[in-house]
């Protein structure tokens, strides 16, 4: 069986989106439970907002404080986005926009959560290592975005 991507672009310049029903569930759960910890404002987070100028804590402390909301809204706002359309079979670019930027969220919340590094993948995964089912998961999230960004990219004009 020939490996197909589960997000395709359509000719009328939307995308099919093909998940089944436990891949969606998973999604619905990693959204809920990262709209609670972004709305908390939980330490857990905080790889998503990283400090914009470096080692210059006050110059970074500034920048978030005119920047932190905004991107809270919008992170929130792609999580609503992926809720809404979880069961749709066809999405529009603004929605698919949306499904990425909240799977890299996503990804980038759990990679912190567990430790994940470059030597890790080049090691390879043990399937007796405890978080094994948690890296499998984050590897899943990281093929679906990987769709996702191809998906994107496809309807970019060549240079």
């Amino acid at each position: 069986m020939a490996w197909r991507s589960p997000v395709t672009p359509l000719r009328d310049g939307r995308y099919r989106l093909r998940l089944d029903a436990a891949e969606r569930d998973a999604l619905n759960g990693l959204c809920d439970e990262l709209r609670e910890l972004i709305e908390a404002d939980d330490d857990a987070v905080a790889r998503l907002y990283p400090a914009a100028y470096g080692d210059d804590e006050q110059a970074s402390t500034e920048y978030d404080d005119i920047v932190r909301s905004s991107l809270t809204a919008g992170r929130l706002e792609a999580i609503r986005v992926v809720s809404e359309t979880l069961e749709a079979e066809r999405l529009d670019h603004e929605q698919l926009e949306a499904w990425c930027g909240a799977l890299n969220d996503l990804r980038l919340v759990l990679g912190e959560r567990l430790g994940v590094t470059e030597e890790l993948y080049e090691r390879g995964l043990d399937p007796r290592d405890p978080r094994a089912e948690q890296l499998g998961l984050y590897a899943w999230l990281t093929w679906l975005q990987g769709a996702v960004v191809d998906a994107l990219a496809s309807r970019l004009p060549d240079h």
